[in-house]
């Protein structure tokens, strides 16, 4: 009750100050114990990159899958190199076997057997093993491929971080602004030369602002952490340097052979190809040559210790109930399938060229714009502040010209992501990222 005997500037000079500044100086010291953090590793774009491609689990998967097929064409390789297989056995009957006091077969014996076998014709597994080989190709360049979406990833996270910091930074300048404005406010009505309400609408100003550099602090942090999984680095991972982005000249038809995803489906298609050209290797016979060396001790009445044996058989498929032709099919359905996925992802990549250098020609007039519109939109803050600070104005407008300079600001930042983000999509669709 006794605040009620006080001047009414006091009292609301008190409401202002119980009111807004111990939010504003919670927020502070907040900024302060975030400032406080020690400093995140910063790396340099191309590092980013490296460390991404090296150390990604993705890539380490894809590493695996090479590991696979290489294992399934040794597998295949050994069906067409000669085997050998030895085999002992041993026998231990209830008595002898025999007649007129002649031993046919001893109660025990022991017989040792061995076998080599090479195949003389085996066409379906001289294919397989080619297609094998394909395979192995195609789990490199699919390994090759995901390098690439790792590494496109890892720039991405990298271009994000530079956007939010100076975002940030563009949020920053607007709050210490918007608190210039309210000191000078609350100085103002303080000491009797101000209202409450321009107080109060500055308090609402700064507090927004403050709220604004909280959320773009903790953008800024996600995209770092975001960086860090990437690098499989288990923490937060800030970026460094802004990149540069070398364009080649623009070509009418440019050449898109080292795309990876492009040599992967061309990988893909001739693999199938092969197999449907392999078809008729199915109607072949396949043609095996063996020998059998066999010692058996003791020998009996009717049998040598030691023998052998060499064989030559053919397996000749005669009728299967159409199963070959509909595996023909099978095989005619995918090559054209792999041909046309082909066909399509180029006709895609040309577009990407296209689309990428008319976003990068777009991209710059924009960003031209808003950087001259920045600067306008600076120029009337200051000369919005002088003319507020004369009493020639109102805080309304100097509140107007505030955020449109923050916005102004944020229109530069996102014209220049616009820009990077369209120099590397070029890159990427070229297929000369990374390099």
């Amino acid at each position: 009750m006794r605040d009620a005997r006080l001047p009414w500037p006091r009292r609301l000079a008190l409401l202002v100050a119980w009111t807004v500044v111990p939010p504003l100086a919670g927020a502070a010291r907040a900024a302060d114990a975030a400032a406080a953090e020690p400093p995140l590793e910063a790396v340099s774009f191309d590092e980013a990159v490296r460390r991404a491609i090296d150390h990604n689990h993705d890539v380490a998967r894809a590493a695996t899958s090479i590991l696979e097929a290489e294992a399934l064409l040794g597998r295949a390789r050994a069906a067409v190199k000669p085997s050998v297989d030895a085999q002992a056995v041993e026998t231990q009957l209830d008595g002898e076997r025999g007649f007129g006091g002649t031993v046919v077969r001893p109660d025990r014996q022991l017989v040792l057997l061995a076998t080599a076998a090479v195949p003389v014709l085996a066409p379906m597994r001289w294919a397989a093993t080619a297609q094998a080989a394909d395979r192995v190709g195609i789990a490199r360049l699919e390994a090759a491929d995901v390098r690439k979406q790792v590494a496109v990833a890892a720039a991405q996270a990298y271009l994000a971080i530079i956007t939010e910091r100076r975002q940030l930074e563009i949020d920053e300048r607007a709050r210490d602004h918007a608190r210039a404005h309210f000191d000078h406010a609350r100085t103002r009505f303080e000491g009797g030369s101000g209202s409450k309400l321009n107080a109060l609408r500055a308090a609402d100003v700064l507090a927004t602002d403050e709220a604004l550099v909280e959320r773009s602090r903790a953008t800024l942090r996600l995209a770092q952490e975001a960086l860090g999984v990437l690098l499989a680095a288990d923490r937060a991972i800030d970026a460094g340097a802004e990149p540069v982005f070398d364009l080649p000249p623009a070509e009418p038809e440019p050449a898109l052979g080292e795309r990876s995803d492009l040599r992967l489906l061309a990988a893909r298609r001739d693999a199938a190809e092969r197999v449907l050209r392999d078809s008729w290797k199915d109607w072949m016979p396949t043609i095996e040559a063996a020998f059998s060396p066999e010692h058996v001790d003791p020998a009996g009445a009717f049998e040598e210790a030691d023998t052998w044996r060499a064989t030559v058989g053919a397996r000749i498929p005669l009728y299967a109930g159409g199963e070959r032709r509909a595996d023909r099919r099978l095989r005619a359905a995918a090559a054209e399938s792999a041909a046309i996925e082909l066909e399509q992802a180029e006709l895609l990549a040309r577009g990407e060229v296209r689309a990428a250098w008319i976003a990068i020609e777009a991209a710059t007039r924009a960003l031209t714009h808003a950087r001259l519109a920045a600067e306008h939109a600076d120029d009337v803050l200051r000369i919005t502040d002088v003319a507020f600070r004369a009493g020639a104005t109102t805080n309304i407008e100097l509140i107007d010209a505030q955020r449109r300079a923050r916005d102004s600001e944020s229109g530069v930042g996102e014209a220049e992501d616009v820009l990077r983000q369209a120099r590397l999509r070029l890159l990427v669709a070229l297929g000369r990222f990374p390099g």
